[in-house]
């Protein structure tokens, strides 16, 4: 039995979007969840607005959810960026206070800013040189376990899992056996409706980010969600295509030097600058160079991002689970996108688009058809659609609509692959594999 009637319908805009149907109710808790990764691309600090959900967006929904509030209720917006992200400079880019102090005189509906890491980091040439405790969600963070209904339950990677921080003992003693956790942050857990807020762009693990690669962003712990698995697909793992000598040497290496790094102050993250600088000459850097699961064969970062849709939909603050999922909403901000090296390192893509549903899978379905892709090539949404417990869908491909003001794209999914679209560039890892 379908939880809404309308969850296969996916409204796409060119023009003036209307938000009329998304169901909010005076005195409700809602989340707004942005892609705030990073203040900008790497190396060029003047170069932001294709990396982060736009202050349009924000300012759109925020102030759509506020008048239907009616004076009653509180709206969050709130992420986890990369730990190395300044969420001061993102805060300032996009207006922050300045929507803050319009929501709250306007509408009278209190208008909370969380920045749910509890660390920011202080990076120079990609090391990690400072860790800054920070104040972390205020609604706290609950530990789920998924046990047997993880998508990494009996994996084969078990063991071989590696993480975001230097640890990569921390990541595989939470997935272990029936043990498959995440620590997830309380305030989009707390809410009554949750409204996924993503950027159109690529994405180097997952081949694209969307709404379904976006809730990393409530994850309170990062080494607690496994990116990739140790090796080539030859020795059981998805960490690069071929097992040759300089990739088994280079990831030796790499291990050695992160232990390094993070157990001498000061000398270990001046050696891995100095290995990482001359690293990249001897190993390669660039679009011929695939390293850290950053490439199509990555089995391991899409049940990670779908563990968490279902840790979200279905999870309660005492860590239980319901059997009817959260309200959910999808606006996605396609006016500046980014293809290429995603999701932080790409190039701009205009494109002039939103869109939105009730549906996360079927928003991300419409997105990656828009963007030149072909969805069932790209795991993260292919595994989507699969039936199982605390589902993350209850639709198939050929039940969505679409409802767009550009006529050629209404209609079904079949007539969307065949109308234009925007041939976004792969990130070069999934080049060749994913097109239309």
């Amino acid at each position: 039995m379908k939880t809404n009637r309308l969850s296969g319908q996916v409204y796409i805009y060119k023009n003036q979007p209307d938000l009329s149907w998304m169901e909010i109710h005076p005195g409700e808790k809602v989340v707004l969840k942005p892609n705030l990764v990073k203040e900008s691309v790497y190396g060029d600090m003047n170069s932001w607005q294709h990396v982060i959900t736009s202050e349009y967006i924000i300012r759109l929904v925020s102030e759509y959810v506020a008048k239907k509030l009616e004076g009653k209720g509180e709206i969050y917006l709130c992420d986890a960026p990369q730990t190395d992200s300044s969420f001061k400079i993102i805060s300032e880019r996009l207006n922050f206070a300045q929507i803050k102090r319009d929501i709250e005189n306007k509408y009278s509906v209190q208008f909370n800013i969380i920045d749910l890491r509890d660390y920011e980091w202080k990076v120079e040439e990609e090391v990690v040189v400072e860790r800054h405790r920070l104040d972390g969600d205020p609604n706290g963070k609950i530990a789920f376990n998924l046990d047997k209904y993880s998508l990494f339950y009996k994996h084969a990677g078990e063991g071989s899992y590696y993480g975001a921080d230097y640890e990569q003992n921390i990541v595989n003693s939470h997935h272990q056996k029936e043990t498959h956790e995440y620590l997830i942050c309380g305030t989009p857990i707390k809410a009554d409706v949750f409204i996924n807020l993503p950027k159109l762009k690529t994405h180097k693990k997952t081949g694209v980010t969307l709404n379904l690669k976006n809730l990393v962003g409530i994850n309170a712990d990062k080494n607690w969600l496994p990116h990739h698995i140790d090796g080539s697909p030859k020795t059981g793992g998805d960490q690069f295509p071929d097992q040759l000598l300089k990739n088994t040497i280079e990831d030796i290496l790499v291990k050695i030097v992160r232990k390094i790094a993070l157990k001498i102050p000061f000398v270990g993250p001046f050696l891995a600058k100095i290995f990482r600088k001359t690293g990249k000459k001897i190993f390669g850097d660039g679009d011929k160079t695939i390293r850290s699961g950053n490439w199509y064969g990555n089995d391991t970062t899409w049940r990670m991002a779908l563990d968490l849709n279902r840790c979200l939909l279905y999870g309660n603050m005492d860590a239980t689970f319901n059997n009817i999922p959260k309200r959910y909403y999808s606006v996605v901000d396609g006016i500046l996108g980014m293809e290429g090296n995603g999701p932080m390192d790409g190039s701009e893509k205009k494109c002039n688009v939103i869109i939105g549903g009730y549906d996360p899978v079927a928003v991300d379905t419409v997105c990656a058809t828009l963007m030149g892709f072909d969805w069932e090539k790209i795991p993260i949404i292919k595994n989507a659609f699969f039936m199982h417990k605390y589902p993350i869908t209850d639709i198939e491909p050929d039940e969505i609509i679409i409802i767009s003001d550009e006529k050629e794209w209404s209609g079904d999914l079949k007539n969307l692959q065949n109308s234009k679209n925007y041939a976004f560039e792969p990130h070069f890892g999934w080049k060749g594999h994913i097109e239309l």
